[in-house]
């Protein structure tokens, strides 16, 4: 980071110039020297990203100084630089605020550079944290998030747009694989909450003796191994989104003590006596009926209202009419490039073989079977032979369609065919029909 600008507020000028001579050795560094507080306040509207301060000005005192920079900027860091070697002034100022508290002497200079680096240092990091967090909301705006053009996804973007314009709780539901964690990420991206941290947690995940420390935090000397206090996961969040996956994997007791944190807005660490005050928009999911869960006593009717909040469920792939497709070319176009491959794309039968396969897996199914498809392909074109469905899976929802007979007889065919291999003979010997039929099924293009 170039022209980084710092404030020089120090009465003594000959050691005013001394500061400035040294910091002027760097380049980067556009240092401005200040008398008075008065003079250092009434230019903060250049804001600097150092400020260093003398503890002994001649019209005001340190503390009062630093409070009212802090009132116009809380994140610049100030360095305060005195004559006096007092801890207990220091560490009030340091509570204050300041960065960094450095006693005038031979060594001022040198101690100061050190605290100067280590503050580039953060500003870079900051830095690039924001042009990270732009180029991450630029990704999850919803269209580019969220793949398709079908009517049942265009009802979930119009939801996430509401969602997205309050603080409302969102639940999102749906089967395993269809996107509830990057439904989660565009909702927090497109939010007022956009710049602050998005925390994801897997309930499922975590072991139960270890799920409080977690979420909550904990306190030095908790408990056998807690040497530092930690921060927990809604205290990571701070002014962000917590995103709490797998939300009905909770036991009980868990549940009761977020229903507190919900309830109170407030979390106190474990070991710890007091609170601490919590702004943090809550977003869950579950592949779960959380009512039946609730019904069946697995779930807290109270808990389960509070969570419901605005509720979004993503309707499985199957059900997103062409969806599939336009998904698939997603996949198979950034698939090549990170890999640097050519350019490939879906023929006729890859494209009509992915319609007719109806994803338990979801798109995460989906995304894994175009990869390798895109392994396995030769030339430019992917083609049906390439796309390796699991016949195995696609047993759990063939019957969850709406068909007529013919239709299921079909769809048992094409399984068998596809779970031994195109063997005709086999398939026909397991089902105790004719190869006849399937020949003719494979003539008439119906397998």
């Amino acid at each position: 980071m170039s022209n980084t600008r710092i404030f020089i507020v120090e009465d003594d000028k000959f050691y005013c110039s001394l500061l400035d001579h040294h910091l002027s050795l760097n380049p980067d560094y556009e240092v401005h020297k200040f008398s008075t507080g008065k003079e250092c306040l009434t230019n903060l509207y250049l804001n600097p990203d150092v400020i260093t301060l003398d503890y002994s000005l001649p019209d005001t005192t340190g503390y009062d100084i630093l409070r009212k920079i802090k009132s116009n900027n809380k994140d610049v860091p100030v360095i305060i630089v005195s004559g006096q070697e007092d801890v207990g002034t220091a560490v009030e100022l340091l509570k204050e605020g300041a960065y960094d508290y450095i006693i005038k002497d031979e060594n001022t200079h040198s101690k100061l550079w050190s605290s100067l680096i280590k503050i580039k240092e953060n500003l870079v990091l900051k830095k690039e944290l924001i042009e990270l967090r732009e180029e991450v909301s630029q990704k999850y705006t919803f269209e580019k998030a969220i793949k398709g053009n079908s009517q049942c996804i265009k009802k979930i973007f119009a939801l996430m747009e509401k969602a997205a314009q309050s603080n409302i709780t969102v639940s999102v539901t749906g089967e395993t694989g269809t996107g509830k964690e990057v439904v989660a990420k565009a909702i927090h991206y497109n939010s007022s909450r956009s710049t602050k941290p998005f925390v994801a947690v897997n309930m499922g995940a975590i072991p139960k003796d270890l799920a409080e420390s977690e979420l909550f935090g904990y306190e030095k000397g908790a408990f056998t191994g807690a040497n530092t206090r930690r921060v927990g996961k809604f205290e990571e969040a701070s002014q962000g989104t917590i995103f709490l996956d797998e939300i009905a994997e909770m036991d009980m007791n868990l549940q009761s003590k977020i229903l507190r944190v919900i309830q109170e807005r407030e979390v106190t660490r474990v070991g710890g006596s007091g609170s601490v005050k919590l702004d943090v928009r809550i977003i869950v999911a579950t592949h779960r009926n959380l009512l039946e869960e609730v019904k069946k006593g697995n779930f807290r009717e109270d808990l389960y209202y509070r969570l419901l909040g605005l509720p979004i469920e993503l309707p499985p792939l199957r059900e997103r009419e062409k969806d599939v497709l336009v998904i698939a070319k997603y996949f198979v176009e950034e698939f090549c490039k990170q890999n640097k491959m050519t350019k490939k794309h879906l023929d006729v039968s890859a494209q009509e073989k992915l319609l007719t396969y109806s994803f338990p897996g979801n798109i995460r199914e989906l995304k894994a079977i175009v990869e390798l498809a895109v392994v396995l392909s030769d030339g430019d074109e992917i083609s049906a032979a390439d796309i390796r469905t699991n016949p195995v899976m696609n047993t759990d929802n063939l019957f969850k369609q709406e068909c007529s007979l013919r239709e299921y007889n079909i769809n048992i065919i094409k399984y068998y065919m596809e779970k031994y291999d195109n063997d005709v003979l086999l398939v026909a010997q397991k089902l105790d029909i004719g190869k006849s039929t399937i020949y003719r099924m494979i003539k008439n293009k119906e397998i």
